[in-house]
């Protein structure tokens, strides 16, 4: 189950990232999202925004990048 879902379906580099971002500062720490990017660059970015900010990458299916936050 996911806690969050963010859409970002149709934007380019860097606005997935930032709109994930956003949405899961409120998140509690343990909390799931699940970013829908289909920007190509969202396979290097997403993974990369994870480990500096300290959240876990889950994994990405499809469009579907799933995230823990940390």
């Amino acid at each position: 189950m996911t806690d969050l879902e963010v859409d970002a379906l149709g934007l380019l580099c860097p606005l997935p990232v930032l709109r994930l971002k956003k949405r899961i500062r409120d998140l509690p720490r343990g909390a799931t999202a699940t970013l829908l990017a289909d920007d190509p660059a969202a396979h290097v970015d997403v993974p990369h925004f994870c480990a500096e900010a300290g959240h876990e990458f889950l994994g990405v299916e499809g469009h579907a990048f799933r995230i823990r936050k940390g």
